[in-house]
Order: C-alpha cells, then structure tokens, then sequence
C-alpha cells in the first residue's frame, strides 16, 4: 500500500499507482503499554489507514509525533484511562467529527469519523469502541443496547445518502455461534445475549455487508482471546472486531483479512487486527 517517496530531501509517505486502500481495525487494549508491539505491526502491515480502538489516554497525552514520524496523519478522541478512539492515516483526512449523534450527554469517548481521500473514492470511515455491556442486565447492559440503537440511527443515515462508508471497531457482539470457539458460555453474557445479537442484525439488515462474512462463511475465524484460562493457546476465541461497509463499499471490497499471528507476540493486546482491503 504505502510507497516511500523523496520530496526536497524528506521522507514522505505516499502510494503505488493503481494500489488498493488498505484499511486495519485494532483495540490496542491502551496505547502506552503497546506502543512498541503497534509500531512492530503497523511498519510490517503496510496500511494506508489504522483505526484503533481502547487507546486509554487523553488527546494531549496521545504519542501524537511518533506517528507523525512514521508519515501518518493522526486524529483522536481520547479519554483518561478508559476508553479512547483514533485513526492513523497516511491519506489526507477530511471533516472528522467525534461522538456518536443522539445524546450529547454521552461523555465515554467511544467514536470518531472521518473521510479518507483515496486515489480512486473517498472512503467515510466510522471508528467505533461499542460498550461491552456487562454485567448484564443493569444499567451497563442499557447503556450498550441504548449506544447501539444510535449507531442504527447513524448507519441509516450514512445509507440514506448513499455515502461509501465503513462501520469498524470492537463491536463486543459475538454476531452468531460460528463466531465463538465455545459459544454456550457466551448465552448470557452482554457480548453474546440474544437482544446484542438481535440489535446487532438490525444495524446488519438496514443493507450493510459483513465483510469478513463477505468473504468467508466457515467458523473459527476469533479476532479476541482472554487474557485468562489460556484462551489464546487453547483457541478460545471469540469473533467481536468487524467491519460492516454500505453498498457502495462493498462494491470495493477485495479482501478481509485477521493478523491472528499478533497475538502470540510479546505483550499483545487481547485483540488482533482485522483488515480490509478497497479497490479505492
């Protein structure tokens, strides 16, 4: 994706002719504990856009000019210790908005959007960090199921104008069984209940397209694996990280991939990137 080029004697970062947008979504579980295992991941993945989800830090403490250093373009919505959305974009970004509409009583830090300028499309990205929910039910549960009726409200809206547009983050919805290694301990928990899972398909049936379902139907596709009970060596994973794309994304879409390798590196996040790949 990214080409290096010289301009009057500075690195500059850029694009390969006719190259498609690579786009990654990743929960970095806080950005100053994986700064180096994201840096190692981000200079190997050759992305044009990041979107990071749980960066637990407030803007001003953002490590802001490291990647700066590294040719992105960097926007945050951050948060003190909780929290926290951003995008790292080595193409230009346009009209980034923060917060999700629909209650500006909302203080959690959990969305940021903005257009990518792409060689071919601008592409509208929405970055999100869902709430997880738990313990559910109570106010917790509430609050997801509230959060994820605006994100319905947003993404009809984003249909309306018939706007290429991406939805991605860490959901924190286990969409079916197939995406879950033991999906019976999941049936009451506020990532797997039936209401997330039916609140998930409304957003889902308004016409968006899964996109790693777009390219596969088959299980054991896990994009989290607990930090506990050795749920990564056992394959205990569960599938929460998506992309949903409108119609007119789709039409791009070339590929959608997991790096599930990240999570056997040195101090991994309990997420691993999922990625897609644009004709853009």
């Amino acid at each position: 994706m990214a080409l290096v080029i010289t301009v009057a004697g500075t690195i500059m970062p850029g694009r390969k002719n006719g190259a498609d947008m690579k786009i990654a979504s990743y929960n970095i579980n806080g950005i100053k504990a994986r700064i180096s295992a994201l840096t190692e991941w981000l200079q190997e993945a050759d992305l044009d856009v990041a979107l990071l989800q749980e960066i637990k830090s407030v803007d001003d403490n953002f490590p802001r000019q490291h990647f700066e250093d590294m040719g992105y373009n960097v926007e945050t919505h951050g948060q003190k210790s909780f929290n926290g959305v951003a995008i790292l974009s080595k193409l230009p970004l346009e009209d980034v908005r923060r917060q999700l509409p629909g209650d500006e009583t909302d203080e959690q830090a959990r969305w940021i959007e903005a257009t990518v300028i792409g060689e071919k499309k601008a592409v509208r990205l929405c970055n999100l960090y869902l709430p997880n929910g738990n313990p559910a039910p109570g106010p917790k549960y509430d609050y997801k199921l509230n959060w994820m009726e605006r994100l319905r409200v947003r993404a009809a809206d984003l249909l309306k104008h018939e706007e290429c547009a991406l939805m991605a983050g860490d959901y924190n919805i286990i969409p079916q069984d197939e995406d879950a290694a033991n999906p019976e301990k999941w049936r009451e928990d506020a990532l797997g209940r039936p209401e997330s899972r039916a609140a998930f398909r409304r957003i889902l049936n308004l016409g968006l397209t899964d996109a790693l379902r777009a390219r596969t139907q088959a299980p054991g596709h896990y994009t989290f694996w607990d930090f506990q009970r050795g749920a990564w060596q056992n394959n205990d994973g569960i599938r929460i990280d998506h992309f949903l794309l409108t119609p007119q994304c789709a039409d791009l879409l070339k590929d959608c991939q997991i790096d599930s390798h990240v999570r056997d590196r040195e101090k991994p996040s309990d997420h691993v990137p999922i990625w897609v790949e644009l004709d853009a």
